[in-house]
């Protein structure tokens, strides 16, 4: 989004395993030589610690060794130590490190890593020979159980029992999991789940354990939504999104709880989690603190349970998996660029293909995957400038959504937040914006920023007009204009979202009440000059008019522009009018404590 252009972000580098591994040299050696043991250490659910213990069991020194196993599919080494850990395929090797190649007769030493999925280790090598250690597992892992089924549902509490998973040498037990996260053990096939919230669903699967402590594959899942409450319906037509900021959890001390706490939870359909970044070509994490390590209190949590150190997910996308657990009706996205991050789009559009893989893998990471229900491109814009110019053509936004359509699939949202710019030969004409609009759920017009106090010497103007009026100016920046260039393209109004912003825009040094005088500069706001939160100028400055669908207010000699619980009212009746798939906004911290502008978008909707 235009709005907050920040100066710094905390980038977090996430290191994968190496996609090729160089071929081994040399011959195999005498499996007597050396065995290998594999132990699993821990096990977390989404993920897990493995160690490798190698033996000298020949009568002369190995100078090196390597270790090879094949994992099934989706079963994954993400990090390692004390060995360098390949990959080419499903197929894995350990190699010594400089330091600890050398093993005398009888000497062991081990190696560990971090791994994801459920999978267990197979075809085991050492030095080319068999590992024949003993304790390394050599049977299968156990099969699926059944799919769970329910009963006894009540408004806090329920039962699943599912049919027993057979194993060659017997389970062991069984791991339950409710929308994601492991909450029980068990030896039999049946679980008594309480605690929980009412007319809320929950989602479970199972996976057996054997007694070698393999896990074999996921059951079926089965939701069940307990008895009571008064949920709302998946409203299917109207969209009604806010964006949340990860940046937010620090100076603005904005954090998932506060949807809860104000009542906008209830009044939303879709969240878009601004940002991830876009670098090389590929979709990246932004700010992996905030995103999935920041610690939550019982105080700060959505459900009031603490994080615990060594739980596999924390940070928002925890939080947000809580939230989805209390009102499963909304739906999450993890929005990717933005006005400061959206410099790399132009190589993603030389890749569509590759850009498309690197960000399902992401959005999909197994740690966060039941977190989010698609992805949204913030791109700032496709062929034309905004913090930086994109010179990719005219069909790279067309490319990119394409690709992503296709990798992401018809189960999962994909959407763009797009120009509003409705001027002749603006940024809407310089883009597919119609071409690629059938790859997109829906577009989210950004219909604000349109007047700011870049512009230090005026003159004054709204920043989100919904119409044109006598002194804009600049013609074709307003809702109107913009919605209207849209659909003369041929993109149905179903599939475009008007926007508000929960902000004012603002130039001090003004002397004329209404729009259209000049100013010595912008403004100052809490946070960045001449921008402050709706729930700050309501206050500090209240609206003393109203031009073009929107409020203005001059106060000393300040002039702000902003949104009302009125004049939301009135571009929502408008939305409807045009026929358009509903409203987002940016973003939810400038609302009040009560959410009142979230709830004017919801009132105004229905």
């Amino acid at each position: 989004m235009r709005l907050f252009r920040r100066l710094a972000a905390t980038v977090a580098a996430f290191a994968l395993p190496i996609a090729g591994l160089v071929a081994l040299a040399g011959t195999a050696q005498a499996a007597a030589s050396a065995t290998a043991t594999y132990q699993k250490v821990s096990d977390w659910g989404t993920g897990f610690e493995g160690k490798w213990t190698v033996k000298n069991t020949g009568t002369t020194t190995l100078t090196s060794w390597t270790v090879e196993w094949d994992y099934p599919s989706g079963t994954t080494v993400t990090s390692a130590w004390d060995a360098t850990v390949t990959s080419s395929g499903t197929h894995w090797t350990g190699k010594n490190v400089g330091w600890n190649g050398t093993l005398a007769p009888g000497a062991t030493i081990s190696f560990g890593f971090n791994g994801a999925g459920s999978g267990a280790p197979s075809g085991c090598k050492v030095n080319g020979g068999s590992c024949d250690g003993g304790s390394t597992p050599t049977d299968s892992p156990p099969s699926a159980p059944g799919t769970p089924t329910a009963s006894g549902v009540t408004n806090t509490s329920l039962t699943i029992g599912w049919a027993a998973a057979t194993d060659d040498k017997g389970v062991k037990n069984y791991d339950v999991y409710r929308g994601g996260a492991k909450v029980a053990t068990v030896t039999g096939t049946s679980y008594a789940d309480s605690g929980l919230t009412k007319g809320t669903t929950y989602t479970y699967s199972v996976v057996a354990r054997d007694t070698a402590d393999q896990t074999g594959p996921a059951s079926g899942s089965v939701s069940v939504t307990t008895t009571g409450g008064n949920n709302p319906p998946d409203p299917g037509g109207k969209v009604k999104l806010g964006y949340f900021t990860e940046w937010g959890v620090y100076g603005r001390n904005y954090h998932v709880k506060n949807l809860d706490t104000s009542g906008s939870a209830t009044k939303i359909t879709h969240i878009n989690y601004a940002f991830g970044n876009v670098q090389g070509g590929k979709c990246t994490i932004g700010d992996a603190y905030a995103d999935y390590d920041k610690a939550y209190t019982a105080d700060q949590s959505v459900d009031g349970v603490a994080d615990n150190w060594d739980q596999p997910l924390r940070g928002n996308f925890n939080q947000l998996r809580k939230l989805k657990a209390k009102y499963p009706n909304i739906k999450v996205l993890w929005s990717f660029g933005g006005w400061t991050w959206s410099g790399g789009f132009g190589q993603a559009a030389a890749n569509p293909a590759a850009f498309a893989d690197s960000c399902y893998s992401l959005v999909e990471d197994p740690r966060w995957a039941d977190v989010f229900d698609g992805i949204d491109i913030d791109w700032e814009y496709p062929n034309a400038c905004g913090l930086s110019c994109d010179t990719s053509g005219a069909a790279s936004l067309k490319n990119v959504l394409s690709a992503l359509r296709t990798k992401f699939g018809s189960s999962n949202l994909v959407t763009a937040a797009i120009s509003a710019d409705g001027s002749n030969g603006g940024k809407l004409d310089l883009a597919d914006y119609a071409g690629a609009s059938q790859y997109v759920d829906f577009y989210n017009v950004m219909t604000y920023d349109f007047f700011g106090a870049w512009d230090a010497q005026g003159p004054t103007a709204p920043h989100s007009p919904l119409t044109s009026y006598a002194g804009i100016p600049i013609a074709g920046f307003n809702s109107e204009a913009a919605v209207t260039k849209l659909k003369g393209k041929g993109i149905a109004g179903s599939k475009l979202n008007l926007g508000i912003g929960f902000y004012g825009r603002g130039w001090t040094g003004v002397t004329q009440a209404a729009p259209g005088g000049a100013a010595t500069g912008p403004a100052q706001g809490t946070y960045e000059q001449g921008i402050e939160d709706y729930k700050v100028l309501k206050g500090s400055c209240p609206a003393t008019g109203t031009v073009a669908g929107t409020a203005y207010a001059k106060c000393g000699s300040n002039w702000w522009s902003y949104d009302t619980p009125a004049t939301i009212a009135g571009k929502m009746s408008w939305t409807k009018q045009q026929g358009l798939r509903g409203a987002f906004y940016w973003e939810f911290s400038g609302d009040t404590a009560n959410g009142e502008l979230a709830n004017a978008v919801h009132t105004g909707l229905q």
